[in-house]
């Protein structure tokens, strides 16, 4: 039985890196059978390049006001670029990616980053486990550009202390042909369009952060996700974590960038909004919700500049996921005054 697969990858601003993954796709020993391209409203001449590269034949009117998208045939691959008319962030973009595939009916849908590389023979170690029983997703192991395997990004859950959290896989789990975990970033998840039918698309509203835990959660409430340690996807990190170092009392404390704040804002929220829906220890969980915002406010007041507006900010994302306040224009507001 031929198991049909969309690859679909997500893009802002990294035309150079978005290349590179469709070329990887492109040149996978099992082809895939189309690629999605679900742009977020770039601004560096994205569709331009992709155009210099044969990937599409049109470009987006100028001053687009909605969703605009293109279809090609490149070397016998479907490829479909989708413009959106406003940056919906990483899960608005893959929400947009997943749900175009699955209405195009694809067996399997293959999730991915725009710095993501599939090796070579990426799809092809997924495809002899695509009938296991009660399975929905494939993973494959998550390496650096230099090969070494990025353990944090594959894991499983703990719903029982604390905010949800995810412990990452151990090298032991890499070293056996098929192991079952809990949850994946999106980067290198395949996913079966049975599993779609059953638990929808990515939460959109998130913006960015934790979508790809929380539907890792879905998924596994319907069946089963298996890590395939033979399947390799590089991953281009980025080189710098947005942080710098403040030494105190003889500690390095990791503090963030008031320009860069807007990246707590949403981890938080969404980290939030998932232990109210999914902890089983809802007493552990508001007991460590209350610590580490207390905990926060004392840095904040020791540590960093813009006290006031810093902790206006996190005192919001706190009250935003516990009350499933969505508004994701809220940070921008708060940090530059805007209205």
């Amino acid at each position: 039985m031929n198991n049909s697969v969309c690859a679909v990858v997500v893009t802002y601003n990294r035309k150079e890196l978005l290349v590179k993954c469709i070329d990887s796709l492109i040149g996978q020993s099992l082809n895939v059978d189309a690629i999605y391209i679900v742009d977020n409203d770039s601004t560096d001449n994205t569709p331009e390049l992709l155009s210099d590269y044969g990937f599409i034949t049109s470009l987006p009117p100028v001053d687009y006001e909605s969703t605009w998208s293109c279809d090609n045939e490149y070397e016998n691959i479907h490829i479909k670029y989708i413009k959106l008319s406003k940056n919906m962030g990483g899960a608005g973009g893959f929400y947009e990616a997943v749900k175009q595939a699955y209405l195009d009916e694809y067996d399997w849908i293959w999730i991915m980053d725009d710095d993501a590389f599939p090796t070579e023979d990426c799809l092809k170690e997924l495809s002899p486990y695509y009938d296991l029983e009660d399975t929905v997703a494939l993973a494959s192991l998550k390496v650096d550009l230099e090969d070494n395997i990025l353990y944090h990004h594959r894991g499983y859950f703990n719903f029982n202390s604390g905010l949800p959290i995810q412990t990452p896989i151990s090298y032991e789990d890499t070293q056996v042909e098929v192991k079952d975990i809990d949850m994946v970033s999106f980067v290198g998840l395949l996913v079966k369009r049975d599993a779609i039918e059953k638990i929808g698309y990515p939460k959109k509203e998130f913006f960015i952060h934790a979508d790809d835990l929380e539907y890792c959660i879905r998924l596994r409430s319907v069946g089963k996700i298996k890590l395939i340690n033979k399947s390799i996807i590089k991953h281009a990190e980025g080189s710098t974590t947005g942080t710098f170092t403040k030494r105190i009392l003889g500690f390095n404390v990791d503090r963030r960038p008031y320009d860069k704040l807007w990246i707590n804002y949403f981890m938080q929220r969404n980290l939030i909004w998932i232990g109210r829906k999914y902890s089983t220890n809802k007493l552990s969980l508001y007991l460590t919700i209350l610590k580490n915002y207390l905990l926060t406010c004392i840095g904040i007041i020791a540590l960093d500049d813009h006290k006031y507006n810093r902790l206006k900010f996190y005192t919001n994302s706190y009250l935003d996921g516990l009350t499933s306040n969505f508004d994701n224009k809220k940070p921008r507001r708060i940090l530059y005054k805007e209205e």
